[in-house]
């Protein structure tokens, strides 16, 4: 334990961001480093707790209390080996992250919790700045190839490990770069491109190859890969959106929210954007969607010059504190305000959207809404609503972004061509904890498997993937589980 008494003389701290009226004027991140003081100061505040509920919270299984051991005494070499040890990319989820490490720490129980991802991101970049951070090939080869098709979060984590086993490891990923949604979704202002780029380089210069424009199924054969590799890792993500096909969905204007994103990450690349450009530019922009792809596009309406933002879901508000339906150390639903909300938004909750409203030309030019009321159950759930009487009206609106998550894996392709069983949500089904398909050498992995989640879930699956893949193709595993233990 670093210092003794930090929880008790430190207050968290919070990273200072750039003004919003100046951070609307560009794409870059915009949250200033901690000075070093201030990062030993946050490690200090760590209780090394004899049951640290932060690593179960974590999906990873970091060993939180020995790196911020590590943080507080200087030593950020073994900081970034204990990181490294559960976490391929912290890089990533020092960023985009929710933390819910944070929201399982014991300091949280009646004073702030340990600013514990801010800690994450320091070790990694300063690890990184300091030359810790080399490719490491392995000493020897298995001579067995592995494909991983997806080049998400998931994916790179398979294929990191798998690589480490020593096997071959070919990424296939059909878009123009490797990172999947850490390239094409996550607005740059949350995750800047050549972090992810950096990333890529060192896993290429530790053996693994990543094919770019390769989808597979479609212009690569599935046969080809079934004949060439020993395992294949199915790591596509879930990329079907939730639609809402209600009157006039048809209306020019109307758009799912990663399609505006992407383009957005394309064009601060200077790459051609496909197919009609979607601007939010001198437009009244409505996002549905109360989610973090949602605030997303708030940020990103907000940079290209909206006339007007407005975020609204047909849930209910959530509590701005924990209930007794949410007892730490849960993650809680709780009312969350990021940085794009206070860069300027107008939220509403329990409002149905009821119609898109289309001018003579076909182009949207308002949303008929009605506000709901819901029906909740004893443990706080929602469970039915209606409309209340006297709040229809119109809102004007140019450009909706249905940012309503997103239902399963594109099964058109790869998914119908390979054969393998589907959950009854739709998705690849591999039982968790095995994560092997009913076809014995094809595996899944992150939201192609469990559904849309989060960042850290899709590097924890991949990792435990690639484990599993490692027995199957050698009997046994050298890679560590997600408890850190090698198994044999």
């Amino acid at each position: 334990m670093g210092k003794v008494t930090g929880f008790l003389e430190y207050e968290r701290t919070a990273p200072v961001k750039e003004d919003a009226k100046e951070r609307l004027k560009h794409y870059n991140e915009f949250v200033q480093n901690f000075e070093l003081e201030e990062v030993n100061r946050e490690a200090a505040r760590c209780m090394d707790c004899g049951v640290p509920f932060c690593q179960s919270g974590c999906p990873l299984g970091n060993v939180i209390p020995e790196f911020n051991d590590a943080v507080y005494k200087g030593d950020w070499q073994l900081a970034s080996t204990i990181l490294l040890s559960t976490n391929n990319f912290p890089e990533f989820t020092g960023r985009i992250c929710p933390a819910p490490c944070e929201s399982a720490c014991v300091l949280g129980i009646n004073r702030s919790p340990v600013s514990i991802e801010e800690i994450e991101k320091h070790i990694i970049e300063i690890a990184f700045n300091k030359g810790y951070i080399k490719a490491e090939q392995p000493l020897i080869r298995t001579g067995k190839k592995v494909a991983v098709i997806g080049s998400g979060p998931a994916g790179l984590a398979a294929a990191a490990q798998l690589n480490k086993a020593g096997h071959e490891v070919v990424v296939y990923e059909r878009d123009d770069t490797p990172g999947g949604l850490l390239n094409y979704g996550i607005p740059d202002f949350k995750l800047q491109k050549d972090i992810v780029s950096r990333r890529i380089a060192l896993m290429e210069k530790e053996g693994i190859v990543f094919k770019c424009n390769s989808n597979v199924g479609v212009n690569v054969e599935l046969n080809t890969l079934l004949r060439e590799y020993q395992s294949i890792v199915l790591a596509g993500g879930s990329t079907i959106p939730r639609d809402l096909n209600i009157t006039g969905r048809e209306a020019k204007g109307v758009h799912y929210a990663m399609d505006f994103l992407k383009q957005q990450n394309k064009r601060v690349r200077n790459i051609s954007v496909d197919g009609e450009a979607i601007l939010a530019t001198g437009k009244d922009v409505i996002v549905i969607g109360g989610g973090d792809t949602g605030s997303d596009c708030i940020g990103t309406s907000n940079r290209q010059g909206a006339k007007s933002v407005m975020q609204f879901e047909i849930m209910p508000m959530p509590s701005q504190n924990r209930t007794s339906n949410m007892p730490w150390p849960t993650f809680p639903m709780l009312l969350k305000v990021t940085s794009s909300h206070e860069e300027g938004c107008e939220r509403a909750w329990g409002v149905n959207t009821k119609e898109f409203i289309k001018d003579e030309n076909g182009n949207l030019k308002a949303l008929k809404v009605v506000d709901v009321e819901w029906e909740i159950d004893a443990v706080g759930r929602p469970l039915n609503f209606k409309e209340k009487a006297g709040t229809e009206r119109d809102l004007p609106c140019q450009l909706v972004l249905l940012a309503m998550g997103f239902l399963h894996p594109q099964k058109e392709g790869l998914i119908e061509k390979l054969g393998v069983e589907l959950d009854n949500r739709g998705n690849v089904k591999a039982e968790e904890g095995k994560y092997q398909t009913n076809i014995a050498k094809i595996f899944a992995a992150g939201d192609m498997r469990r559904g849309q989640s989060l960042v850290v879930w899709a590097i924890s699956e991949g990792r435990e993937a690639a484990r599993k893949v490692d027995e199957y193709l050698m009997g046994h595993s050298s890679l560590a589980s997600k408890d850190g233990i090698p198994y044999a």
